[in-house]
């Protein structure tokens, strides 16, 4: 199954459109921060044409919570000179929005 044959019947104009529409939705997810970076993004999934229920696993919360405090420490290393985002967390994305 092709996943992109719908992109060979676009127009050169179409094409590029559907670049700028892709690019603005890896920017938004790019430019992430704070509390947001611990959520996932069905946003960005739904800039894909196929429309799927992702199958997400969950860990379970002591081994969910290892993960975060890893994710936290590589962007300690990768990342030491990050501005720290020091807030409470609050209200996250609707994680039902699928961008559509």
């Amino acid at each position: 199954m092709d996943l992109d044959a719908d992109l060979a019947g676009l127009s050169r104009d179409e094409l590029a459109e559907e670049v700028r529409r892709l690019r603005a939705g890896i920017r938004a997810h790019r430019d992430t921060s704070g509390h947001d970076l611990c959520w996932h993004h069905p946003r960005l999934w739904g800039l894909l044409p196929e429309r799927v229920e992702p199958e997400v696993a969950v860990p379970p919360w002591p081994r969910f919570l290892r993960g975060c405090v890893r994710y936290r420490e590589a962007l300690d290393r990768e990342l030491p000179d990050a501005p720290v985002h020091d807030r409470e967390y609050g209200p996250g994305p609707d994680l039902r929005d699928d961008g559509s």
